[in-house]
């Protein structure tokens, strides 16, 4: 459904912020945005897919990162340009 779909947007645009200021684990993720870990992990996997993020094990735990620093750049200039408004 549309109203599903737009909730996925939304859900994968808080996790690339959240990304931006701190390279996290799914627990981490899940405990910011009050879901569950399913939840953060079925949308990595779809931003993982589509190189938005990146992951890489440390210890027990995967990290995830923005995939590179264009990325950054990309989210950084469309917050600015909605701030414009």
């Amino acid at each position: 459904s549309l109203v599903g779909s737009e909730m996925c947007i939304r859900d994968r645009m808080r996790i690339l912020w959240y990304l931006m200021q701190k390279d996290s684990c799914v627990s981490e993720l899940a405990q910011k945005m009050e879901v569950t870990e399913s939840a953060i992990s079925h949308q990595l996997r779809a931003l993982r897919i589509v190189r938005l993020v990146q992951s890489r094990k440390a210890g027990k735990n995967v990290i995830y990162s923005l995939q590179d620093e264009h990325i950054r750049w990309i989210l950084e200039e469309t917050y600015a340009h909605i701030s414009e408004r």
